[in-house]
This record gives structure tokens, sequence and C-alpha cells, in this order.
């Protein structure tokens, strides 16, 4: 659903009936109006409840006196819910926005206020701006669809399985340096821990033998299902056809790119968004510098953060490698004669640079096929 095109058709067709919705787990709250200075109609459904959710509105639209045919515009804060509200919205006749939460205005003086009711009620305000024509009043959120959303599971899983292991090995061998015991290379699990001997060459008490031994049954089980999720990759990669896929082997070509960049640029940003400029793909990110101009005072407070943080922590570790990888590249070059030479927080300070402009070319090379300047390919 086009935003523009549904800020045009409220413009166009009067009256609409607002609705904000301020999601929770037992309980929705929503707010109905018609229009800035009119007091907004809150009501309590229960979460998930959509029968119930259509009976409101059309409650609502006989207490403003407003047609049955006229069009719904609502909007709520992405969160947990993810995107099925928004589906079920859209099926239901509703055009729905799905915002981003830390866009939305708050009351400097009163900042520290927090309720449902102050939430949904300032919802439903800016959802009147924003469709008034105050396209700036918030960010609204691009909404993929469900075949696009499923394509990401493979290597967020994969992410997450593989951050699950490196927390129990940590904690185990935390465990064991409690006890004076060497635990063993970075990122190994402990092998015959009946065998390992505290400071005092004892055995290990018999709890803690326990205890360690369910947390290396655990590691164990997600080196099983790293395993498995690498060898499913592989076999999308090989057999499949769709564009994600396409891009990923099209990265792959890039010397300094691996699976784990290509997999993750592909799904998350590359296959199913569309970008008009390089600005727009380092905000996305939260690589974009943030001014701070008062009179003649002018500094930079560093990049926004405000984005995708596992493509960022991606993006920042490949650009290290492509200084090594890439030597002759221009963007390789231009860090050099700039911050080569600097000390050690202006080189990372440039490597961030390196990041966002190695993320724009790589933009330009899958999107417009446009060749990434003195970059070699893999053989």
């Amino acid at each position: 659903m086009d935003p523009v095109a549904t800020r045009k058709e409220a413009s166009t067709s009067a009256p609409a009936l607002y609705m904000a919705i301020e999601s929770g787990e037992r309980r929705w709250k929503l707010g109905f109006s018609i229009g800035m200075g009119q007091r907004p109609r809150i009501r309590v459904v229960e979460a998930r409840d959509l029968e119930r959710l259509a009976a409101e509105i059309g409650a609502a639209k006989a207490r403003f006196k407003v047609p049955q045919e006229a069009p719904v515009l609502s909007c709520y804060e992405a969160g947990r819910d993810g995107f099925w509200l928004h589906r079920a919205l859209t099926r239901m006749g509703v055009h729905n926005l799905v915002v981003d939460s830390s866009s939305i205005e708050v009351n400097r003086r009163a900042r520290r206020a927090k309720s449902d009711k102050l939430d949904v009620v300032k919802l439903g305000e800016q959802l009147i701006r924003y469709h008034a024509g105050e396209q700036r009043v918030w960010s609204v959120v691009r909404v993929p669809t469900p075949e696009q959303e499923d394509r990401r599971q493979l290597q967020r899983e994969l992410m997450t399985a593989r951050r699950d292991r490196g927390r129990l090995v940590v904690r185990i061998k935390s465990l064991l340096a409690g006890q004076g015991v060497k635990a063993g290379p970075r990122g190994a699990l402990p092998q015959q821990l009946a065998s390992l001997r505290m400071w005092n060459a004892q055995p290990l008490p018999e709890r803690l033998l326990q205890r360690l031994g369910r947390e290396t049954a655990k590691a164990q089980l997600l080196d099983q299902q790293i395993r498995e999720l690498e060898r499913q990759r592989k076999h999308w990669l090989r057999t499949a056809s769709d564009r994600g896929v396409d891009l990923v082997r099209r990265l792959l070509k890039v010397r300094g790119i691996g699976p784990e960049t290509a997999w993750l640029l592909a799904m998350e940003l590359f296959s199913w968004r569309r970008f008009n400029n390089g600005r727009e793909l380092g905000a996305l990110v939260g690589l974009c510098p943030t001014p701070h101009q008062s009179g003649t005072i002018r500094r930079e407070l560093g990049i926004t953060k405000a984005g995708n943080r596992h493509v960022r922590a991606q993006l920042i570790e490949i650009a290290w490698g492509w200084l090594q990888y890439q030597p002759q590249s221009a963007l390789t070059r231009w860090y050099d004669q700039k911050y080569a030479t600097a000390g050690p927080v202006q080189r990372k300070k440039g490597i961030v640079a390196v990041a966002r402009k190695l993320l724009i070319a790589l933009w330009h090379y899958v999107e417009h096929d446009q060749p990434i300047q003195g970059a070699v390919l893999k053989a």
C-alpha cells in the first residue's frame, strides 16, 4: 500500500475515521477521532480480538456520525506484534501505517509522563497530521510481504544460535575459572569434565560438575543446529532462484565479501527494499553523522546508530577486512591517504566512513551493475 496514495485519498475524500492502536500483551487501547480538535474516543479491547476491533470501528463511526463506507485510517507502533496486525487490518479494509516508535514526537517538558492513554492520544494526533500532509511528522516502516519476511528467518536464526552458543561457552569457562581451572582454547568446549582438577588438584564438586554437563549439552545441541542451518543455507545457495539468493551469489563474487555478509546484506536490505540515494541507505543502518550546530559552535556527535544494528556491526567488521583484501581499491587508497597515519581514534572514525562508503558501493554494484572502483573479483 502506497502511503502517498493513502494521504491523497484521505485529503480528497471526507470525512474519514482515524484510529490509533496502542498494543499490549493482554489488552489494546484504541483511540478514535475525526480530526484535530476532536476529543478522541478511547476504548479498550482484548489483545488479538479482531471481531471486537471491527465492532468498535463500527461503533465509532456511529458515534461520530461518519458514513459506514468512509475510509478508516489507522496506525500502531512497530514492536512485538510485528506485521501480522497490519495485514489483518488491511484485509479488513483499513488503511494502516506501522510507525517507528523512536520517531514519535515527545513533549520535552513532560517527557517523563508515560501511559497507554497518553500514547494513543499522541499517536492519533500525529496520524491526523500525517494524512494532512506533514510527511516528516514520523517515520513509516516499510512492511515486507510474508515471503520476504520468511526469507530473513534463516540468517537471523543462525546469528541467534551462534550468539547463544558463545554465551554458553563463556558461562562454562567462567564457572571453571572460579575453581582455578584453565578451560582451553577460546570458543572451544572443555573436554572430559570429570578429568578436570581444581587449583588444589581435587576433582570438581558434584553439583558444579552436573551443571557443567548440562551447559555443555546445550552448547553441543546448538553446534548441531548451527551445522544444519549452514547446510541448508548452502543448499539454497546452489538451488534457489529467487532475487535474494541471486543477489547473494553476486555479492560473493567480490573479494573480501563472505557468505555471512552477502546473505545478511541481500536478505535484510537489497532484496526487498528500494533506495533513492546513498543517504537513505546509510541512514537505514545508522551510519550517518549527527551534526551539532548552535551559533558558532559546530561539532559532530558521531554516527546516529538508529538503524539495523546487526548490519551495522557486520559492515564495520567487513570494512577492516576490505583494507586487507582490496588494497588497490579506490576506497582503500582514500583511507590510507587520509587516516593511515592518524591516531587510533581517527582510524576508528575513518573505518566507519569506509563502512558507509562500502555499503553504498555494494548497493550500486548489485542494483545498478556499477563496478566498484579498483575492486578485484574472485576467480
